[in-house]
């Protein structure tokens, strides 16, 4: 298995579709992103009962369960 950083090069400025842990679901721009895979989103907005505009938000890579594009890569 590699230790190196993710390649998320191809998902920078992309609308993406992240769950995270504790059944939360956010959409948002990729922005930036780490060696341990924390998440910068731009324009993100939580989705759920009711959807809640975050703004920019610094995701911890630890939270992450799944990414999906929602834009072409």
């Amino acid at each position: 298995m590699s230790k190196g950083a993710p390649d998320l090069k191809k998902y920078m400025d992309k609308q993406l579709s992240i769950k995270l842990n504790a059944n939360r679901h956010v959409v948002g721009v990729l922005r930036g992103y780490d060696a341990f895979m924390n998440l910068v989103l731009d324009e993100t907005v939580e989705q759920g009962q009711e959807k809640h505009n975050l703004g920019m938000v610094v995701i911890r890579g630890n939270s992450v369960v799944s990414m999906e594009a929602l834009q072409k890569i």
